[in-house]
C-alpha cells in the first residue's frame, strides 16, 4: 500500500466545483462563535459538494485568517451568504422550498440514522452556537429536528464534528450527487 500524492487525488478546481451539481443540502450556522469551527464547516461543506452555507448573527464571516486556517480555501469554492438574524435566513430558505432540519437535542427529535430524506427535496441543516445550540426561535421554525446519538458522558459534539457526521450520514443514504475522485 502506498499513500497517494496530492496530484493523484483528482480534486476539482474551484471553477469545476462551482459548476458541479451540488448535493441538496445547505448549512445554516446559527450564531456559531468560533472562527476555526466556521472554517472547518466550510472545508467539510466543500468535501460533500454542499450547495451553500448561510452564516447568521455572531457567526464570523470570511475573509479572516482564522477561518482560512481551517477552511484551506473552501471559502472560495462554497457559496455563502450572511444574515443578521437566523430567523430571516430560515424564512427565506423556506420560501426557496427548503425543508429545515435543526440538528439539536429536542423533544420529538429523530435520531440521525432514522432521518428520512425525500429524493428531489432540498434541505437546510441548522447547526447552533457551541454552548447554547440552535436557538428556540429557530427550532420553532424547523420542519424537524435530528439528533446525533451519543453514548458517553458528554452531551454534545463540537459543531464542526457535528457537521461532518451529519453530512456523511446523509451522503451514505445515497442522497448526494457526488462520486468521490
Amino acid at each position: 500500500m502506498r499513500k497517494l500524492l496530492n496530484s493523484e487525488l483528482g480534486r476539482k478546481s474551484i471553477e469545476e466545483y462551482r459548476s458541479s451539481e451540488k448535493s441538496p443540502f445547505a448549512i445554516v450556522l446559527d450564531n456559531v462563535r468560533s472562527f476555526n469551527n466556521v472554517g472547518s464547516v466550510f472545508r467539510t461543506a466543500d468535501a460533500f459538494l454542499t450547495k451553500k452555507i448561510v452564516l447568521c448573527g455572531i457567526t464570523p464571516k470570511p475573509p479572516h485568517r482564522d477561518i482560512q486556517k481551517t477552511a484551506l480555501g473552501a471559502t472560495e469554492s462554497v457559496e455563502w451568504s450572511y444574515y443578521e438574524e437566523t430567523t430571516d435566513a430560515v424564512a427565506e430558505l423556506k420560501v426557496e422550498g427548503y425543508k429545515i432540519i435543526g440538528i439539536e437535542q429536542a423533544e420529538g427529535a429523530v435520531e440521525l440514522q432514522d432521518l428520512k430524506i425525500e429524493p428531489g427535496q432540498e434541505y437546510a441543516l441548522v447547526f447552533g452556537h457551541e454552548i447554547n445550540g440552535v436557538s428556540q426561535k429557530v427550532i420553532d421554525m424547523c420542519d424537524i429536528c435530528a439528533e446525533i446519538p451519543q453514548f458517553g458522558t458528554k452531551h454534545s459534539f463540537n459543531i464542526a464534528i457535528s457537521a461532518g457526521i451529519v453530512l456523511w450520514e446523509l451522503y451514505k443514504k445515497g442522497r448526494c450527487n457526488a462520486t468521490p475522485r
